[in-house]
Order: C-alpha cells, then structure tokens, then sequence
C-alpha cells in the first residue's frame, strides 16, 4: 500500500531564525554593519513606528519558508519596535522593508549580490545600498515606476526614505544625518561622552568654588543659591563642607 505524504500547512511551516552562518566574514564588514544598523536606530530611537535590525531574516511569503533573505541592515517604517527572530512579512501589517543595506565581503560572488538584487527588486524594496569598504566604494537603487533603477551619482546623495546624506572621505564613506551630525563609531561615542562627562564635572565644581566666594562677598544664601540654580539647603551643605 502506497500512502501519499500531505504537505504541511502554513501553520507547521518552519521559519528557521539561522542559518547558522556568521554575521560577518571579517572585522571590517561587521564594523561597518553595527555603525549603521546602531546609528540608523539612534537617529530613529524617538519614532516608536521605526524597526531597525541587523542580519535578520526576512520572509516576504507566508508558507514559503525557503524564500528568505537575512539584509546586513533593515529600516522598516511602520512596525513597531520589539524584539523578533526573523521579519515575517505577513504578520507585519505585509509592510516589506523600505530600505536595506549590504556591506561587501571578499567572498561575495557578483551572481550573489544579483540575485539579492532581484530578490529586494521583486518584494518591494524602496531604497537598496551596496558598500564595499575594500575599495571604498557605494551604489545604490532607487524603487521607481520600473522597479529598482541605479542611481547615476552618489555623491551628496540624500536619502529620500531616511534623510542622511552619503560623503566620501579620502579613505571611508561617511554618513551624515538630517541635523548634519555625522554617524559614530561606538569608540567616538565613548569618547564624546567621556568629554561631555569631564565638561560637566568641571562645570559642577566650578559652581561649588563658587558659592564661598560668593558668600563672602555678601550674597545671602537664597540669592546664591538662585545664581547658581541650586537649592538652599544644596548651598548651605556645600559652603559648609
């Protein structure tokens, strides 16, 4: 007797969060992957409708777990923040990813990136960036009428979907966002918070030099303390420690 194996329904389809692959392939791509992916999700940290992710898996078709892309960055606008295994379109309001980001690495075949091409093409991408840190060089597709056409000149280019704009430095590319700031590293981060730290322990201890001479020029304690915008009881502490 022979028995017919049925296939499994959507329900029991599954939708692997792996594929047990690094993120990266070297130390430069993943750098390059985590500056966008983290500085995209700073610059959209306020827009609680603003997901952010790195090398997550996205299924644009419900039952079709074998069609499957993992973008080293994605920007959906119009789902919420949380955290998920993989970007399942369909239980995401069927809302594609509008943008995303790949960064080259030498084992990046050019019938690979072609079909990530096409495959960005045909689920509804909006804007697509290719960057390849090797040779410091970044293209990009632009959805239109025809679907995903190149844009001629990168140069200055400002993101329709994301407001930043692309620049090139003699060695790196470089982003800027909408208030002209330029994307950190995670080490340039950790610096300028130690500066605003270092400013603003100075600044508190200047104001507690402050308040002896202040007093002893014959302020009283209430318009010391108004000057300072401390309060009185901060003042009196303070001029007597």
């Amino acid at each position: 007797m022979v028995s017919q194996l049925q296939s499994p329904t959507q329900s029991e389809v599954i939708y692997p969060d792996s594929d047990g692959k690094p993120m990266a392939n070297n130390t430069k791509q993943f750098r390059w992957i985590v500056v966008i992916q983290q500085n995209l999700d700073w610059l959209f940290a306020d827009d609680p409708d603003v997901f952010v992710a790195g090398d997550l898996f996205w299924y644009p078709v419900e039952g079709k777990s074998n069609i499957v892309n993992a973008p080293d960055v994605m920007v959906v606008f119009g789902r919420p923040k949380s955290d998920r295994g993989s970007y399942q379109q369909w239980n995401e309001g069927n809302i594609a990813p509008q943008v995303v980001f790949e960064i080259l690495s030498p084992s990046n075949t050019q019938d690979e990136m072609e079909r990530k091409l096409l495959f960005y093409e045909r689920y509804g991408v909006e804007e697509y960036y290719i960057y390849d840190p090797d040779r410091n060089r970044l293209r990009g597709w632009l959805r239109t009428e025809d679907g995903l056409d190149i844009i001629p000149q990168m140069t200055d280019w400002l993101s329709p979907r994301l407001g930043i704009r692309f620049a090139w430095s003699e060695e790196d590319l470089e982003f800027y966002r909408p208030d002209g700031e330029r994307f950190l590293t995670y080490t340039e981060i950790a610096q300028r918070f130690e500066e605003q730290r270092q400013r603003a322990e100075k600044a508190e201890q200047a104001r507690r030099d402050a308040i002896p001479r202040l007093l002893g020029m014959g302020l009283s304690v209430e318009q010391v303390a108004e000057a300072l915008g401390l309060s009185g009881e901060e003042v009196q502490v303070i001029a007597q420690g």
